[in-house]
């Protein structure tokens, strides 16, 4: 059975489809592979001010089962810049102590992007700032199909699946569900994305592309959340009175419009 967790005012897993890279650059005369390399940057400018506003666990679609389909082109460069991005910014995660995990199907990708998740996860375990989880190769239906396989592998005879025994065998394992799930760039989807963990999650969408989003953003974002109800199909919990984000006065002054 899920755990719910009462409303805090803060959330403390906050998951985002980072949607639109592709058409910034198209608006801008670039190339696609621009915006993906804009969209990284804009993807640091949140891992910081998540840091900065105390959220613990951050999780970024960054490449979907689907997006298998795209030009082999594209697909090519997005694999080689995940490749490069978790090789050269090995002193971003230290200098921050950000932790880093994979959540997907590790397997499905090319052998260079296996190694750098491996490397980078295995060296970040111990950081403790904040986790970031990494959707790459991810699709929420995939996931729930790889997790019933390898409970049938493990079960025992006669042993019958319950709630809590499939949620162990998901990507994020025992972490908390995200309490804020947010989408950019207009669409108001949530495109197989954590399909399970988001059961109750708070629904965020933003018209900004992704590559113009910095940390003002998610404030507005957060702020919103922390004006909401959250009940859960039972009582309505209140949002708590207003407090200090970690770090600074964060929200203040910020209007959610």
């Amino acid at each position: 059975m899920t755990t719910i967790k009462p409303h805090t005012s803060l959330p403390g897993h906050v998951a985002i489809i980072m949607d639109g890279n592709g058409r910034w650059a198209t608006a801008r005369g670039l190339r696609r592979s621009r915006g993906h390399r804009a969209g990284v940057e804009a993807a640091k400018r949140i891992v910081l001010e998540s840091i900065a506003i105390g959220i613990d666990q951050l999780t970024l679609y960054a490449f979907s089962t689907e997006n298998w389909t795209r030009s082999k082109q594209e697909v090519t460069f997005l694999m080689g810049l995940v490749a490069r991005h978790l090789r050269t910014e090995y002193d971003f995660y230290r200098q921050n102590n950000v932790r880093v995990r994979h959540i997907g199907c590790l397997s499905g990708l090319p052998a260079e992007v296996q190694r750098e998740i491996e490397r980078v996860t295995t060296d970040t375990a111990d950081n403790t700032a904040i986790t970031v989880n990494l959707a790459i190769n991810y699709g929420g239906r995939d996931e729930i199909v790889r997790a019933v396989n390898r409970w049938v592998d493990a079960r025992d005879p006669g042993e019958h699946l319950c709630e809590a025994e499939l949620r162990s065998y998901l990507d994020l394992g025992e972490a908390s569900d995200p309490d804020l799930l947010i989408r950019t760039g207009g669409e108001q989807r949530i495109s197989n994305f954590l399909l399970w963990q988001c059961a109750y999650a708070e629904l965020a969408f933003s018209p900004r592309l992704w590559p113009d989003w910095d940390g003002g953003d998610l404030r507005r974002a957060v702020d919103d959340f922390r004006r909401r109800k959250r009940n859960f199909g039972g009582t309505p919990i209140p949002p708590p009175e207003r407090d200090p984000l970690r770090g600074a006065d964060a929200l203040q002054g910020v209007s959610s419009s």
